[in-house]
């Protein structure tokens, strides 16, 4: 089976680069961050405090959940957009440290793989835990600042292409970029599944990188 494991930060372009190489090469792709996303839905949406390691691991092993393309489905309910605001923003990252959520989620990527006989795969730990014989390992990554910016225009906080200082979409991207701080801590300082680079990875720093490049870059790995 062919893996191709993308891995890295928030906002590095991980989503949208994996999804245009998957295309590229007509296989199939599969956002693991979505995965806990659905996970921490799942959690508050039971009334679970996120910092409940045994009731988000129960939850984990628990629920239906599908990730189809561009859409998520949890117990059967479209959670596409919920899993992208602002109450499983702040808790994700700490549904996502449990071992016991990991593990679980980790079992179902393999089976994902399994399944569809390979695929292009993005997230955190693809090419050190979850797939550490993939065909092909790219770490993608980016300035702080950029990532900021790009998170927070998704999340339509900075509809400007350079936020004024001190005008509220600045106010939007410094959230952002503390957020993205936060986030970025604890994922790569948990102790089960860390944010790593991978030893084989090819590591690219989409800061001054254009879509295209990136794109060809890790197509010309492959």
């Amino acid at each position: 089976m062919r893996v191709i494991a993308i891995d890295g930060p928030a906002g590095s372009g991980k989503t949208s680069v994996a999804r245009a190489v998957a295309d590229r090469l007509g296989m199939e792709y599969l956002d693991t961050g979505a995965m806990y996303r659905a996970v921490t839905f799942a959690v508050l949406r039971a009334g679970g405090d996120p910092a409940d390691n045994r009731f988000s691991a129960n939850v984990a092993r628990a629920i239906d959940l599908r990730v189809e393309q561009d859409r998520v489905f949890v117990d059967g309910v479209d959670a596409t957009v919920e899993i992208r605001g602002r109450s499983v923003n702040r808790a994700v990252s700490l549904v996502a440290a449990n071992p016991d959520v990991r593990s679980e989620m980790v079992a179902r990527q393999r089976e994902w793989v399994r399944r569809c006989g390979g695929g292009v795969l993005e997230g955190r730990d693809i090419g050190t835990v979850v797939f550490p014989d993939a065909a092909v390992k790219v770490y993608l990554t980016a300035d702080p600042a950029v990532r900021a910016l790009r998170r927070a225009r998704q999340d339509g906080l900075a509809d400007a292409p350079n936020p004024p200082d001190g005008g509220p979409e600045a106010a939007g991207v410094d959230a952002v970029a503390a957020d993205l701080a936060r986030r970025d801590m604890i994922d790569s300082t948990r102790r089960t599944g860390p944010l790593a680079v991978a030893p084989e990875a090819l590591v690219l720093d989409t800061t001054d990188k254009t879509f295209d490049e990136t794109i060809e870059q890790i197509l010309e790995l492959v």
